[in-house]
Formats: structure tokens, sequence, C-alpha cells
């Protein structure tokens, strides 16, 4: 079994717990393929939101 690199889960766990204020508990207890695809649901909304924003970091690119 592979382990999941470390700093990868923190910005996965710091990303959505912000923007989503899920709970630490509930972030662990999700697989890696569905705390990924809940990334990049939450960064299609801001993509879309911040459009073509002066100076806007797109939030996929933190994760």
């Amino acid at each position: 079994m592979t382990g999941y690199p470390s700093d990868a889960l923190y910005r996965e766990i710091a990303f959505l717990a912000h923007y989503l204020h899920w709970d630490y508990g509930t972030l662990m207890n999700m697989e890696h393929s569905e705390r990924q695809r809940w990334c990049a649901e939450a960064s299609a909304i801001n993509r879309q939101a911040v459009g073509d924003e002066p100076g806007a970091v797109p939030l996929d690119s933190l994760v």
C-alpha cells in the first residue's frame, strides 16, 4: 500500500475546511478521490465567480 503524500493531504483538508467549513473528522473520513472531487467542485465555482478579475488566484492552483 502506498501512502498519500502528507503535504497534499494537508492542502486538501485546509482547502475544504476553509471554503466549505467542514470539520476535520468529516474530511479525514472521506476517500481521497472524494476529497479531490470536492476540491475540484469548489474550484470550479470560484473560477466562475471571480471570472477575469485582475489578480484573482484560482483556488485549484492552491491544491
